[in-house]
């Protein structure tokens, strides 16, 4: 009777925990269904602030904007509140030109709502990403203000009112090719107006770039350099400098040369580390725009890969009008843009043939976006291969990113010397 009794006992257990897992799988289930926000990353800057919400899955969001105060908000469905969530108040930079506070809750049974307390009036940019690279599904919050400043203003208000011309100097003299030039006349300075050049660190932000062995980010390696060329431009007496990017933000290809139509530039230098599939591969590269074919198998491929970097670091294609690309090969003014962005890659490949090994010992042309304005000519210079364990240790050193930025500074002056620019004529702007 009592081991019938212990037999029934059990039975009942049995019948009642099935029935549990039963009733209980199908939530379970639904919940591990649900999408989860794995990583929130922010890149804080004086363009704007990009906010990335990182999940596992598509997700449905809606957005809002809200005044006094202004507010952005984010109501995202079918997800749970969960620790990334949580911390997110934390992430916001005390420093942050655009966001005051970033706070996250849950709304309503199923809906998780994100607010932005905004230091100023924007124009926010809400967006997916599909997965790419490393990425998964990403959620993006682009801040942009309201009225955005400026650059030819603000450029124009940090110059000196006088402008010395530029002078050849013993050492570029020592240096120049020997091939005859024409003597300026008598007189009449070889330069006599503030030439600018805008200088563009490659990558950025969500966007590293290619990463070394030893954990080196070509990112950080081409904005240290540009920084390093950037101040000795400027310390030239008729020469100024600006960045499309002077921290760790993502900005697309587009909007680089923008940036450099927008204050008039006379130059555009683009600055990378080169990666390849082979660790022994070396050497700098100069590299300008191609209207037909790459000029070496390397060269396709590295302009491929360079041109595909919108789908890493993220652009909201809806708000993208490239106008200007589409009609840049058609433009009158582009050959002669490209010729004279043959003449400067020379006189930057001698130079940097002085303080490394050449890769190439001619200039590559290939169909990079990053060079595409019509009217300013344009370089793409990779500074070494950060793929090679060696060099990658090179680019690191401040001692070599010293000399890089020298020999880029010398081969813009021997430009400048050599084919001194006319009045400031340029295009209409297109886009």
């Amino acid at each position: 009777m009592r081991k019938t009794t212990e037999h029934s006992r059990r039975q009942f257990l049995r019948r009642a925990g099935a029935a549990l897992i039963v009733s209980v799988t199908p939530l379970a289930g639904h919940a591990a269904n649900r999408p989860a926000i794995v990583a929130v990353r922010i890149w804080p800057s004086a363009d704007y602030t990009r906010v990335t919400l990182e999940h596992d899955a598509p997700l449905k969001f809606n957005h809002f904007t809200v005044e006094n105060p202004d507010r952005l908000v984010v109501d995202i469905e079918g997800v749970e509140f969960n620790s990334v969530l949580e911390s997110i108040a934390g992430k916001i930079a005390e420093n942050d030109p655009h966001i005051k506070l970033l706070r996250a809750g849950r709304f309503k049974p199923g809906v998780v709502r994100l607010v932005m307390e905004l230091k100023t009036r924007v124009a926010p940019q809400v967006f997916s990403l599909a997965p790419v690279g490393e990425y998964g599904h990403r959620l993006v919050l682009d801040v942009y203000p309201e009225t955005p400043a400026d650059p030819l203003m603000a450029l124009l208000e940090g110059r000196q009112e006088v402008v010395e011309p530029l002078k050849i100097d013993p050492e570029l003299a020592d240096k120049a090719p020997a091939k005859p030039v024409e003597a300026p006349r008598p007189g009449k300075p070889t330069v006599d107006r503030m030439l600018t050049i805008m200088l563009d660190p490659g990558h950025g932000g969500e966007d590293p770039g290619a990463v070394g062995k030893r954990g080196t980010y070509e990112k950080n390696v081409t904005l240290a350099i540009a920084r390093r060329l950037k101040a000795r431009i400027d310390a030239e007496p008729n020469m100024r400098a600006v960045l499309t990017r002077d921290g760790d933000f993502f900005v697309p290809l587009h909007v680089r040369v923008q940036k450099a139509r927008r204050i008039q530039a006379d130059l555009f230098l683009s600055i990378h580390a080169d990666a390849w599939i082979k660790p022994d591969a070396r050497g700098s590269s100069v590299f300008v725009l191609s209207e037909k074919g790459a000029s070496s198998t390397q060269a396709r491929l590295l302009a491929q890969k360079e041109n595909n970097a919108d789908l890493i670091g993220g652009v909201n294609l809806a708000k993208t009008k490239d106008v200007f690309l589409a009609r840049t090969l058609i433009d009158l003014s582009q050959t002669a843009t490209i010729n004279d962005s043959l003449k400067l890659g020379k006189y930057l490949l001698g130079e940097i043939g002085s303080i490394n090994h050449l890769h190439k010992t001619s200039v590559e042309q290939a169909g990079f976006a990053v060079l595409k304005a019509p009217d300013i000519p344009s370089a793409l210079i990779e500074t070494a291969f950060i793929s090679n364990p060696e060099e990658e240790l090179r680019l690191k050193d401040d001692a070599y990113q010293a000399q890089m930025a020298e020999a880029l500074l010398r081969g813009i002056r021997q430009f400048f010397l050599k084919h001194p620019p006319g009045p400031k004529a340029r295009l209409a702007q297109l886009g």
